[in-house]
């Protein structure tokens, strides 16, 4: 698939026991970089996410199968073994397993695997080089501990819903499971610092990460605004809380984005616009006069782009060197020829799909001397189990 140059965590192994998104992103991200990810799955089931569509996978024989374009979207560079936990061979297998394993990735609610004796404070003592990393919706303490956590519910708990939307609409969750997938970011930033240190002293630790800590974290302007004064924030569509103008404006023929992040772009953009005295005005000179008198400024803005065509201001623009850019649609994003040259898009062979590839997003890391690397497409339920056990578990399956 790729040439194979070594990983910078090559020789890194993964149990991944989490579903979803928020931990096969984590552990997908791993593999990227090289780690030996195996995915623990439910028999008969599976990951949940297989089974989310349409749209699905087209297979050899033309019909859909019963892998998800969702499940593909966190599952590269993974092997699948299939393990009832609930059973005592089941568990006996999975300690052959964890005896060669660096890291644990668990998405189970809290207490949800220490009757099987799987937990951190059961598994320390026997592993203690482990890191063992659980992802869930609000962390292992507090009143909300064993609640369970949805990306939807956690936008909305988390307060980024009340920043997205209409100023007078309904409050909007973001179009893609972002509580997710930057839970799952913080979950590989962790694990690498856990590594890091488990490599140093030789000793494990547990990684309590969570949806809702996670999704306030990254509130981060906004939220900071709010502490530093107490006031609580209006949406403003997509207007931005601290910057006047940045925002969408409709030109003569469809919607741009006009991003201006300081006053010599304002200037800039006034004389092309034809509208020099906007910025000569002492209300609008400066960005903190800006964001003070909003509304006129977006007017004056609003009426000068309505004039022209979108092509025209994204031309004349980019020329005097003020960020502005088209609301694209997905195809139009894949279609663009910068995207096209940073390779976004992602074919991987596959021989079970009906052309012998899926296609997928393109990690976006590019690492001069430990590239990521696409050695494995999202696997079948249990594709790898003798595989798994004879590179693994030091022998056939029990």
């Amino acid at each position: 698939m790729q040439s194979m140059i070594p990983g910078a965590l090559d020789g890194v192994r993964i149990l991944d026991l989490s579903r979803i998104l928020a931990g096969p992103s984590a552990t997908q991200l791993l593999g990227d970089l090289g780690a030996d990810v195996v995915k623990v799955e439910k028999p008969g089931e599976g990951d949940d996410t297989r089974k989310w569509g349409p749209p699905y996978v087209v297979g050899k024989d033309g019909r859909d199968t019963d892998e998800s374009a969702y499940y593909l979207s966190a599952n590269r560079n993974k092997r699948s073994i299939a393990i009832d936990i609930a059973t005592e061979d089941g568990r006996a297998l999975l300690h052959r397993l964890l005896a060669r394993a660096d890291v644990l990735v668990e998405n189970y609610k809290v207490g949800g695997l220490a009757r099987h004796g799987l937990d951190y404070p059961s598994l320390r003592q026997r592993y203690p080089g482990l890191v063992y990393c659980s992802v869930t919706g609000f962390g292992q303490t507090g009143p909300y501990a064993r609640r369970a956590g949805y990306d939807f519910l956690i936008q909305g708990m988390g307060g980024i819903m009340s920043l997205t939307g209409e100023t007078d609409g309904t409050p909007m969750k973001v179009g893609v499971g972002i509580a997710d997938v930057m839970t799952g970011m913080y979950a590989a930033v962790g694990i690498l610092a856990a590594l890091r240190h488990r490599d140093a002293t030789g000793e494990g630790q547990q990684i309590d990460i969570s949806l809702l800590d996670s999704q306030i974290a990254w509130l981060v302007n906004a939220g900071t605004n709010y502490l530093a004064s107490a006031e609580v924030p209006k949406r403003l569509a997509n207007g931005h809380p601290n910057i006047v103008p940045y925002q969408v404006f409709e030109t003569a023929d469809g919607p741009m984005i006009l991003a201006v992040g300081n006053d010599g772009q304002f200037r800039r953009f006034c004389e092309v616009a034809g509208i020099e005295a906007v910025a000569r005005d002492e209300r609008y000179g400066t960005n903190v006069a800006r964001v003070r008198h909003r509304e006129a400024v977006c007017e004056a803005v609003q009426a000068a782009l309505r004039t022209r065509p979108r092509q025209y201001w994204l031309q004349s623009l980019e020329a005097v060197n003020v960020p502005c850019g088209p609301v694209n649609d997905l195809r139009e994003v894949f279609e663009d020829p910068h995207v096209q040259e940073r390779g976004a898009h992602l074919r991987m062979p596959c021989d079970w799909a009906r052309d012998g590839a899926v296609s997928l997003l393109a990690n976006p890391l590019k690492l001069s001397r430990t590239p990521v690397s696409y050695r494995r497409a999202p696997p079948r339920l249990n594709e790898h189990v003798d595989e798994i056990l004879r590179d693994w578990g030091g022998g056939a399956r029990a």
